[in-house]
């Protein structure tokens, strides 16, 4: 009769086994190495990308500014033209003493607004004639009318539609210089416009 149990061999094949079989390696606890190469190219590809968008945030901002810069300027430019218009448009011209016929200054002063008022058919004007005081109030009023209408003559004569322009008088009731000395009566003696319908005003 044997000395050991049926069961021993069984239990040293798995004891054989066992040491036969190697032991997994505990896991390390040491960081793999960096590659300092990698790192860099890295950062100098993070550093790359950001440095475009900022370029591409620069080129933006001052495309901007450009386009405020020149749309300020338009609109500076055609307020100037504007005004530049409605003060050739208004401006005033002088007649010699009792005459309502133009003078070569007061025809040059009429031909500015010619090109003004056939470009701009929205635009009427009001031609109110004045005189200076001397002469009685019915004389200087239809003085100043004879004034009025001399402008609007010229004017119709140069192309502009008639029914465009409004004439009126205020004779001597309206000076713009107090006083009996000839230059103050110089200045009264005049024709003025008003512009009555600035749609069409360039």
């Amino acid at each position: 009769m044997s000395r050991f149990p049926r069961t021993t061999p069984v239990l040293l094949a798995m004891v054989a086994a066992l040491t036969a079989c190697p032991k997994k390696p505990a896991p390390s606890t040491t960081p793999a190495p960096v590659n300092a190469d990698s790192l860099a190219r890295e950062n100098a590809r993070r550093d790359s990308i950001a440095a475009a968008d900022r370029a591409r945030a620069d080129s933006i901002a001052r495309a901007q500014r450009t386009a405020d810069s020149l749309a300020a300027a338009q609109r500076a430019a055609a307020e100037q033209a504007t005004n530049a218009s409605r003060s050739a448009l208004t401006a005033i011209v002088y007649f010699d003493y009792d005459r309502s016929e133009l003078s070569s200054e007061a025809q040059a002063t009429l031909d500015a607004k010619v090109p003004l008022l056939t470009g701009a058919s929205a635009t009427r004007l009001r031609i109110t004639g004045h005189t200076d005081n001397r002469g009685s109030d019915e004389y200087n009023l239809a003085l100043g009318l004879r004034r009025a209408n001399s402008v609007k003559r010229y004017l119709t004569a140069h192309g502009v539609d008639a029914s465009r322009l409004e004439t009126a008088s205020l004779g001597e009731e309206q000076p713009v210089a107090e006083g009996d000395d000839e230059a103050s009566r110089a200045q009264n003696r005049r024709a003025e416009f008003v512009v009555v319908g600035s749609a069409g005003t360039p």
